[in-house]
C-alpha cells in the first residue's frame, strides 16, 4: 500500500527505484544518445508496479512528473559511457492506456483541469518556433558582478509544488534592467539559457464532430524537442495536462471581473496516428501485380470497373473520379504559365443515382480523405477566415 498524500522525496524514491528496470535504462541511454533527451514512460507499466500511485499521477500530476522528471537526471548523470557535454535536462513523456481520460477536444470540461489527458485530432494551425528565456543572466557594469533570474510562468510543470520546504510560485516576467540598489543591469544575452516553444491548434475529427456543428479545437503547447513534430493537417494523439490560463475576459465588464478562463494543454508526448491508421499497406507481390496491371494499356477502364462494382454502369463517372483521386500532371509552360495538377469534379443527377455512394466508394480508398455535407459547410463550399495571431500578430 502506499501513502495516502506521499510527498515529494518520497515519490522521487519510488521512481528511482522505478526506473532501476533495464529496460528503461536502455531507453534512458537511446533519448540521451539521440539528443532529446526525453523519457517516454508506459503508464501500463507504471500501473503494473504500483496502481494507486498512477491512478494519482493521472489525477494530479505535476508533483509525480517533476519527481520523475529529476530521478530521470539523476539516473543520466550516472551514465559514464555516455559522453555528457552539458547538465544534463531529462523531460519525461507518458504513453499507453489513460482510460476516461482518453478525449476529443469537444470532451474537455472542466472536471479534467490539472488532469493528465491524451486527445486526438487533426493540427490545423502551427506558430513558428521561437525561443523562451528560461534564464537570463545580467552584468552589472558598476559593481562588476554577475546575477541570474530564474523564469516560471503558470505554463511550467513546478508551479505550486513545495519542494525540500520552500514551494516553487510563478516568477514576474519582466527582464530586470536595475539591481536591488537601483545600479543598472545588462543582458548577456549570449549567456542566457532558452528552450524552444511553439503553439498548435487541434482541432476535433471531422467524422467524429456531431452533424451540423462545428469542430472544437483545443491550443496545445509544445517545447523543447516536441517542437516542429507535426504539420498542420497531421492527424496525431497528444498526451499533457489541462490547464486554465487565467481569464480569457478583457478586464473588468459591467463593474466586475471575468471569470470565464482560457484553457491550454501543456503536451509531454505527441505521435502523429493517420498515416499509421490509413495508409494503404502494399504486401507480397502486391508491387508486381501493379507494375503489370500499369503496362496495360486499358488501365483506366480497369480501375474504372473496379471502383465500386455493385453500382452497374457509370463508367464516364467512375473513371472521372479514379483521375480525381490519382491527380493530374503539374506544368510550368516555357512562358511561365503554371497549370495545377489537381482535379475537380462536379457531379450532377437526380436523386437516388448512387452520387453520395460512389463518393463513399473513394472515401475508402483514400487514406486521408474527409466527407462533409452541406450541414457541415456553407453555401458555397467550407468556411475560410482570416485571423490574426494575439501573439505574433500574424494573419492566417
Amino acid at each position: 500500500m502506499t501513502e495516502l498524500n506521499p510527498s515529494f522525496e518520497t515519490n522521487k524514491r519510488f521512481f528511482e527505484s522505478f526506473l532501476e528496470d533495464e529496460n528503461y535504462k536502455d531507453k534512458l541511454r537511446r533519448c540521451i544518445s539521440d539528443g532529446k533527451n526525453r523519457l517516454i514512460i508506459s503508464l501500463n507499466d507504471l500501473r503494473q508496479k504500483d496502481p494507486e500511485r498512477t491512478a494519482r499521477l493521472i489525477s494530479k500530476p505535476r508533483e509525480y512528473m517533476l519527481a520523475l522528471k529529476e530521478a530521470a537526471t539523476e539516473s543520466a548523470a550516472t551514465f559514464s559511457d555516455i559522453k555528457q557535454s552539458k547538465t544534463l535536462d531529462i523531460q519525461v513523456g507518458f504513453e499507453d492506456s489513460l482510460g476516461e481520460h482518453a478525449l476529443t477536444p469537444r470532451g474537455l470540461i472542466s472536471n479534467y483541469l490539472n488532469t493528465l489527458v491524451v486527445v486526438e485530432g487533426i493540427v490545423t494551425k502551427c506558430s513558428n518556433v521561437r525561443p523562451k528565456l528560461v534564464k537570463s543572466v545580467h552584468y552589472c557594469p558598476k559593481t562588476k558582478k554577475y546575477t541570474t533570474k530564474d523564469y516560471r510562468d503558470n505554463t511550467s510543470m513546478e508551479i505550486g509544488i513545495n519542494i525540500g520546504g520552500r514551494e516553487r510560485l510563478p516568477t514576474v516576467s519582466v527582464v530586470p534592467n536595475k539591481d536591488d540598489d537601483d545600479n543598472p543591469l545588462e543582458m548577456e544575452h549570449g549567456l542566457s539559457e532558452y528552450k524552444d516553444y511553439q503553439t498548435i491548434v487541434l482541432q476535433e475529427m471531422p467524422e467524429r464532430s456531431q452533424v451540423g456543428q462545428l469542430p472544437r479545437t483545443i491550443d496545445v503547447i509544445l517545447e523543447n524537442d516536441l517542437v516542429d513534430r507535426v504539420k498542420p493537417g497531421d492527424r496525431v494523439q497528444c498526451v499533457g495536462v489541462y490547464r486554465p490560463l487565467g481569464s480569457s475576459g478583457t478586464g473588468i465588464k459591467n463593474g466586475s471581473s471575468s471569470t470565464v478562463f482560457k484553457t491550454t494543454l501543456i503536451g509531454n508526448n505527441i505521435s502523429i496516428i493517420g498515416k499509421e491508421i490509413g495508409a494503404v499497406k502494399l504486401y507480397g507481390k502486391d508491387v508486381a501485380n501493379i507494375t503489370e496491371i500499369a503496362s496495360r494499356p486499358e488501365i483506366l477502364d480497369i480501375l474504372a470497373a473496379s471502383l465500386s462494382p455493385s453500382i452497374f454502369g457509370l463508367e464516364y463517372i467512375k473513371k472521372a473520379l479514379i483521375l480525381q483521386l490519382l491527380g493530374g500532371s503539374e506544368r510550368n509552360l516555357e512562358n511561365g504559365t503554371h497549370l495545377r495538377g489537381d482535379i475537380n469534379v462536379m457531379m450532377v443527377g437526380d436523386p437516388s443515382t448512387a452520387k453520395s455512394q460512389l463518393l463513399r466508394a473513394v472515401l475508402d480508398i483514400a487514406p486521408l480523405a474527409i466527407s462533409t455535407t452541406g450541414r457541415g459547410s456553407s453555401g458555397v463550399g467550407l468556411t475560410a477566415a482570416v485571423t490574426s495571431d494575439p501573439e505574433t500578430g500574424e494573419h492566417d
